[in-house]
C-alpha cells in the first residue's frame, strides 16, 4: 500500500509526525507538495476532490480515502503497520496520548504566535515573551511530567508497553523542544522520555531518515522555532 502525504514545503511542521510513522515502517509514500509544489494541496482544501474535506494539511490520501488531522492519520496507520498494540483499549489509549501531544504542540505554536497566526512573529514579540515565560515555567514541566508518568506506567520503556506511533511523536516533541527551548529543557528532569527519544532516534529506519535530506532541519517557519529571547 502506498500513500500520498500532503503538507507544506520547506518545513517539518505537523506533517513530520506522519512522516516519522511512514519512515519507521518503510511504507512507500510520496510527499506530494515537495514534488509538485504547494499548489497541489489547494484543490483538496477547496473541496474539488472526492473524499473527506480537510481543513488544513497534513492529510493523507490512500485509495479513495482522504484522512486529515495528525492524530486521526496515526490512528489509521497504527494498526495497519503494527504501530499500536492489538485491542480496542490499546488503540484508544494511543489515540488519547496522541491527542494530548496535539494539545501540547498547539501550545508550542502559540509561544511565537500568541495573538494571531495572520501576523508575523515580529508584530507580537512582547506578547510572545509573556506567553513563552508561562510556557517554560508551567506548561513544559506539566506536559513532560504527564508523559514521563505514562512511560513509567507502561513499564519504563514505552507508554504502551511496546513500540508505537506515540513513541515517534514523543521523539519529535522532545527534539523540537530541545531546539526551540534549549535553556528551559536543560532544567527538565525527564529521564524516561530522554531515553525513549534516544531509542527512537537509534531505530534503523529512523536513523537513516534523520541522516537523509528528507528530514528537513528545524527552522523559523515551523512549529518549533528558536528565538533566544523566548528561551531567556
Amino acid at each position: 500500500m502506498s500513500y500520498q502525504l500532503y503538507y507544506w514545503t520547506g518545513l517539518q511542521g505537523r506533517g513530520e509526525f506522519v512522516r516519522l510513522c511512514l519512515e519507521d515502517v518503510a511504507a512507500p509514500y510520496v510527499d506530494v507538495a515537495r514534488v509538485e509544489g504547494d499548489d497541489a494541496i489547494m484543490p483538496f482544501l477547496a473541496g474539488e476532490h472526492t473524499g473527506a474535506l480537510p481543513f488544513a494539511p497534513p492529510f493523507l490520501k490512500t485509495g479513495r480515502l482522504v484522512i486529515a488531522q495528525v492524530a486521526n492519520i496515526l490512528h489509521y496507520l497504527g494498526p495497519r503497520h503494527g504501530l499500536v498494540p492489538e485491542g480496542e483499549a490499546a488503540a484508544l489509549h494511543a489515540h488519547q496520548l496522541e491527542l494530548t501531544i496535539t494539545d501540547f504542540v498547539a501550545e508550542v505554536h502559540d509561544t511565537h504566535h500568541p495573538v494571531s497566526t495572520e501576523q508575523y512573529y515580529e508584530d507580537q514579540r512582547d506578547e510572545a515573551k509573556r506567553r513563552s515565560k508561562d510556557f517554560r515555567e508551567h506548561r513544559i514541566p506539566k506536559f513532560l511530567a504527564y508523559f514521563e508518568k505514562a512511560v513509567d506506567r507502561g513499564g519504563s520503556r514505552f507508554p504502551l508497553r511496546q513500540h508505537s506511533y506515540v513513541d515517534l511523536s514523543l521523539f519529535q516533541v522532545m527534539a523540537g523542544l530541545e531546539y526551540a527551548f534549549p535553556k528551559a529543557m536543560a532544567k527538565q528532569k525527564a529521564p524516561l522520555l530522554r531515553d525513549l527519544a534516544k531509542r527512537v532516534a537509534d531505530r534503523p529506519n529512523i536513523a537513516a531518515y534523520l541522516a537523509s535530506d528528507r528530514r528537513l532541519p528545524f527552522n523559523t517557519n515551523g512549529i518549533f522555532r528558536y528565538y533566544p529571547e523566548l528561551d531567556s
